[in-house]
């Protein structure tokens, strides 16, 4: 095979993606009225999705910042999905793939439940998953919840520094 068989199938265009640096501005709102503003798709109470949204960026499990907003675990499973959260489907590709599956008509939901080995909470929150995008807008709202603060990794890395082994270690 040479290579002009290689790029036959190639085209090029004109346009291309800006890739600026993204930046979140805060200063104007606080995450609960960002949130707010999108109260409509999102599964709880903009102030409960912002509880949800800091304590999970805090460190705490999904189901303990579910009890610290006063709402479900999957209500809150569901609105870190919505705001851009990855990993919140408690099920691995293939599992997943099944749920899709299902959504599309092509097999039994009884078939997919017993083919996934899911309990029924654990379905319906993949189902969700699947069967919901995160929104664009949430996931801007959200972002600066969700990402890790800078002077917090500082800390724990300073917290961390006798457990860590130098390079002179090695040698």
């Amino acid at each position: 095979m040479a290579l002009s068989d290689i790029a036959a199938g190639i085209k090029t265009t004109t346009k291309q993606r800006a890739r600026g640096v993204p930046t979140v501005d805060g200063t104007e709102n606080d995450l609960e009225d960002r949130l707010a503003a999108h109260a409509d798709r999102l599964p709880c109470e903009p102030s409960a999705a912002t509880t949800v949204l800091e304590a999970y960026a805090a460190g705490t499990s999904v189901g303990a910042a579910a009890r610290r907003a006063g709402v479900a675990p999957m209500t809150a499973a569901k609105t870190l999905h919505r705001c851009g959260e990855q990993g919140v489907s408690p099920l691995g590709p293939t599992a997943r793939r099944i749920v899709r599956d299902w959504l599309a008509g092509e097999i039994s939901r009884s078939d997919a439940v017993s083919l996934t080995g899911a309990g029924e909470t654990e379905f319906a929150l993949a189902a969700y998953v699947e069967s919901h995008d995160p929104v664009p807008a949430l996931v801007e709202a959200g972002e600066a919840a969700l990402t890790p603060d800078r002077n917090a990794s500082v800390t724990k890395r300073e917290a961390l520094a006798e457990t860590m082994t130098d390079a002179a270690d090695f040698v």
